[in-house]
């Protein structure tokens, strides 16, 4: 019983691991008024027939807070990036000199900023969401685990550790949206 219990409880941190993981990926897309190769992570270019992840295709990188530029490695690759950013619906207008696409990041207003902010609490919510039902996952596999012969005080133990994982991951994803809030708020 012991080693299912230790793998129940491997099984409900990983779960709530990668409630974390999603939710940093997702944060990374909200952007906060600064220039960040990050806001093109999810971005595919059509590049000769497969969808290629961006970064795969050209040089992203931030001269100043404000811009981002791409210069892919194949000339003949500008027109299908640019198409590819403005498809993204990323809010960004590509702007290129033959050679290299600028991306100017424009200042967020103070509206703009709010509605990131909660977009970036919908995310978290998302994310607690992904961790609660990771806990009744697990607890709902302990109630069968009784029925099958585990004493009680296993039970009550193991729903105690499940509850701390619980805490533990909802306080991280609290901290994150704090720290992306006043990323966003802070001009």
């Amino acid at each position: 019983m012991e080693e299912e219990i230790q793998f129940l409880l491997d099984v409900t941190t990983e779960k709530m691991e990668k409630a974390i993981s999603h939710l940093d990926k997702e944060l990374v897309g909200i952007r906060a008024g600064k220039a960040d190769p990050n806001m093109l992570s999810n971005i595919t270019v059509d590049y000769y027939g497969s969808e290629t992840p961006l970064s795969q295709v050209a040089n992203i990188n931030t001269p100043d807070a404000r811009t981002i530029s791409i210069q892919p490695w194949e000339k003949a690759m500008i027109g299908p990036i640019e198409k590819a950013i403005q498809l993204a619906n990323i809010g960004l207008n590509p702007v290129n000199n033959g050679e290299v696409i600028h991306l100017n990041i424009p200042v967020l207003t103070e509206e703009r900023r709010k509605e990131l902010v909660k977009q970036a609490k919908t995310e978290g919510e998302t994310a607690k969401i992904s961790i609660r039902n990771a806990r009744r996952d697990a607890n709902d596999e302990l109630k069968q685990m009784k029925k099958d012969g585990l004493s009680e005080d296993v039970e009550k133990d193991t729903e105690a550790e499940v509850q701390k994982l619980t805490d533990k991951y909802i306080k991280i994803v609290d901290e994150k949206i704090e720290k992306k809030e006043s990323d966003i708020l802070t001009i």
